[in-house]
This record gives C-alpha cells, structure tokens and sequence, in this order.
C-alpha cells in the first residue's frame, strides 16, 4: 500500500470552507481514481492541515486523474482558494500495519 502525505498551510478564517472542499475532493478521486481515500488533521501549527491519502501502489498514486465532474472541479478551486501554500511531504510505502478499526476494548 502507498500513502501520501500532504501539508496544507489554511488562509486564515478559511480552515471550514478548506475542510469541506477537501472532503468533496477527496471523494471524487476516492470515486474515480481507485484511491482508499484520506484523512485530513489538525496539527498542532495555527493554520496547518496535514492529510494523508492510500492507495494500492505508487502507480495508482500517480496516474492521470482525468476527472470530468463538475463538482469535483468546483471543489478542488474553492480548496486552492483557501490555500497559502501546500505540499507533498512523504510518498511512503507500507512496511508493517496493525492499524484496527475498532478498540480494543470494543471486540
């Protein structure tokens, strides 16, 4: 599995509008690219959001993403619009993986 991992710098007074345009993005490539979708956080920065994306492999990961929907445009200009500045901080590949989606205390 690969993972992206992304810093994104928020305009100030934007992280709900970044936050909801992430999330539409997110699920049109989710929807159209054959991506496991993403996480967005909120670090411990004032104004920086740090996401991360899975993937099946790198290949998958940067292949054209050729997407025509209409809202997926939209969304992806109103998330740039609220952006000072993003970048790619890691391209990882998974070594070893005991992520559950549950507690413990749960089963």
């Amino acid at each position: 599995m690969f993972v992206a991992v992304y810093e994104f710098e928020v305009k100030e007074g934007a992280g709900s509008s970044f936050r909801e345009a992430w999330l539409e993005v997110t699920k049109a490539i989710y929807e159209h690219c054959g991506s496991f979708g993403s996480r967005l956080h909120i670090s411990d920065k004032p104004n920086i959001l740090v996401g991360y994306a899975q993937w099946p492999d790198q290949e998958a990961w940067e292949r054209d993403r050729n997407i025509t929907d209409e809202d997926y445009h939209r969304a992806r200009s109103e998330m740039l619009d609220c952006l000072v500045q993003s970048k790619i901080v890691y391209q990882l590949e998974v070594s070893d993986d005991y992520l559950q989606p549950i507690l413990a205390s749960q089963c």
